[in-house]
């Protein structure tokens, strides 16, 4: 994988950090940017070894600028148009599929497409200060791969007032409304993100990954099928190692040493 773009790294306690690195185009949502971070999502998602993947940005000002409006105005033929943008669902879903908890750490500006980026994963983080929205409809476009996501994510008002004012919102008000976990001052960001890494790369890799595939499947199914789908879930969940060794720890006051199986 090239490394130009993206920055991989794990650390010895399974968290996988994963660095936009392209300050010049303000980490803009390139075909090569969305390669090798796909290609990074993918490296996390087979690697056993990690479990909870860090998603943030190597510019402070900028976590993303979104989507790369030059290729938009292309003269490109509408159906190579059309395959690119395949890149933006499938990174989605991956995300929703990666097995193991994502993080997004906001430390700046999250916008355009970068918005279902941070959406698109199981917590965020923001910096105090930092704004998030899609001001697509500013430059004549509507940001309409990420409405999915937005609409599963943001109170559908403030939903319609984002993509069609183009206005952005701060983290402060994205707390408010429950799009983000946290807001944390600059000068305690880096560890609150690490110390929220940790506690999740503490829990069961299985269990998290059989939580995670539940959530991911039954999310939009109707009540009762999700009902009925998340007693199998939880029915294979009760046959693990893993929740034996759970409650075994809990009774005798000490750390789980997790199984795996």
């Amino acid at each position: 994988m090239a490394a130009n773009l993206v920055r991989y790294d794990v650390d010895d306690r399974g968290v996988a950090s994963i660095v936009l690195n392209d300050p010049r185009s303000r980490n803009a949502l390139s075909d090569g940017l969305l390669d090798e971070l796909t290609s990074a999502l993918e490296r996390a998602r087979d690697d056993a070894f990690v479990r909870v993947v860090v998603l943030t940005s190597a510019d402070e000002r900028v976590f993303s600028s979104g989507g790369n409006l030059k290729a938009f105005a292309d003269e490109s033929p509408v159906i190579e148009k059309y395959a690119g943008l395949d890149r933006f669902p499938r990174l989605y879903q991956l995300l929703g599929n990666l097995g193991k908890p994502s993080l997004c750490a906001a430390n700046g500006d999250v916008l355009a497409g970068a918005f279902g980026l941070a959406l698109a994963c199981d917590l965020i983080v923001a910096r105090a200060g930092v704004r998030f929205g899609c001001p697509e409809i500013n430059v004549g476009v509507f940001p309409f791969m990420i409405s999915a996501l937005i609409y599963r994510s943001v109170p559908r008002a403030k939903a319609n007032e984002l993509m069609m004012t183009g206005e952005l919102m701060t983290a402060e008000e994205a707390l408010g409304l429950h799009i983000v976990n946290k807001v944390v001052p600059a000068a305690e960001f880096d560890a609150e993100v690490g110390r929220l890494a940790d506690r999740v790369a503490s829990r069961s890799p299985l269990l998290m990954r059989l939580g995670k595939q539940a959530l991911n499947a039954s999310r939009d199914l109707p009540l009762p099928d999700a009902l009925n789908y998340l007693q199998g879930m939880l029915t294979l969940a009760l046959t693990t190692e893993d929740i034996r060794e759970g409650v075994a720890a809990f009774r005798e006051k000490r750390e789980p040493r997790w199984q795996g199986r």
